[in-house]
């Protein structure tokens, strides 16, 4: 539960600190496409059913010309001969509170009126595909929201000094992806959605996951208490792990980070290793899950992903979050910390 009204406001604290790690995260298309390449190995009707469990927004379409540039950059600076992508890729990935549907009310804890996107990241696939940053936004931050297309055909109003996750409960994916265009200067090449439901059939289907937490968790809103150690979590603990932020540290979404980026490790690092008995099953779970941009809404166009990215080690993904401090308008909010976010998304370009 967020206990946010219809900006996503809530009364979470914020934290000044902003912790760069490396470590070994797998790309996630990588992972969900070598899966999806077995499961649809097996047959014509099994490649069928995943792939109609994939939903697609159609973003390009709704935001039109007005985006930053897309990248064409190649490993050697020209047009690949590649059967395979290789060209430089950014991907927003979020995690979306949907209440939509019995399953997610019930996980959620709220009211079916919308959504929110409870984590953002920007995974960046540098040219080659071999290396890769993914950067956490907190949904804290205060942003301008830029006006936004509603599928009635009418706009949503610029806003400003709104946190960022309210982007999406106004104006779904589009607005998601136009908002963190407007604060970055960066294409997004591509959108990637999982929902709560999703995302707990998924961590069941892998048959639970284990992570170590480095201090005791006791967290109302999330109704979730471990204390610190090494636990194996069902789907709706690890749900309420990747939600948990007011019984950690200083109750800063920024504390939550941390947790997310190691849950998503973990996950990842099963997805890789994954038993053939639980194969069509966790295939499943992720396409069931997933909302894309039409450019990835089909097995054949996540399996390229994929493959486009055999060359990516686990050595070579670094997380970082977005460099922020605190508002001065609102101590519980925080605002992209300068020249610091800059220099990081122009790097991305």
């Amino acid at each position: 539960m967020t206990g946010e009204d219809e900006h996503g406001d809530d009364n979470g604290g914020t934290d000044r600190h902003i912790r760069r790690r490396s470590g070994p995260l797998k790309a996630v298309g990588f992972a969900v496409a070598g899966l999806l390449a077995l499961g649809a190995a097996g047959t014509g009707w099994v490649y069928w059913h995943l792939n109609d469990n994939i939903k697609s927004v159609d973003i390009d379409s709704a935001l039109g010309d007005d985006r930053p540039a897309k990248s064409m950059t190649t490993p050697d600076g020209s047009v690949s001969a590649s059967p395979l992508p290789t060209e430089a890729l950014n991907i927003l990935v979020l995690g979306s509170d949907s209440r939509e549907g019995e399953e997610n009310q019930k996980l959620g804890g709220g009211d079916s009126g919308g959504a929110r996107s409870d984590t953002a990241m920007v995974v960046h696939l540098d040219a080659g595909r071999t290396e890769a940053t993914v950067v956490s936004i907190p949904r804290d931050t205060l942003v301008t929201r830029p006006s936004c297309p509603l599928s009635s055909g009418e706009s949503t109003e610029e806003a400003y000094g709104v946190m960022f996750n309210s982007a999406y409960a106004v104006g779904g994916p589009a607005c998601a992806v136009k908002t963190v265009e407007s604060m970055t200067n960066v294409r997004m090449d591509h959108y990637i959605e999982i929902d709560f439901s999703g995302f707990a059939k998924l961590v069941d289907a892998l048959g639970g996951v284990t992570v170590t937490t480095d201090e005791d968790i006791d967290d109302e809103d999330s109704h979730l208490t471990l204390a610190a150690g090494t636990h194996h979590l069902d789907g709706e603990q690890a749900l309420a792990l990747a939600r948990t932020r007011h019984g950690i540290g200083d109750g800063s979404d920024l504390g939550r980070i941390g947790l997310q980026q190691t849950l998503v490790k973990a996950l990842l690092d099963q997805l890789s290793d994954i038993s053939p008995t639980r194969l069509y099953s966790v295939a499943d779970a992720v396409t069931a899950s997933l909302t894309t941009d039409t450019g990835l809404d089909s097995l054949t166009e996540l399996i390229s992903l994929g493959q486009s990215l055999k060359g990516l080690s686990a050595d070579d993904t670094t997380t970082v979050t977005m460099p922020v401090v605190t508002a001065p308008s609102n101590a519980n909010r925080v605002v992209a910390e300068e020249p610091e976010a800059g220099e990081l998304w122009e790097s991305l370009r």
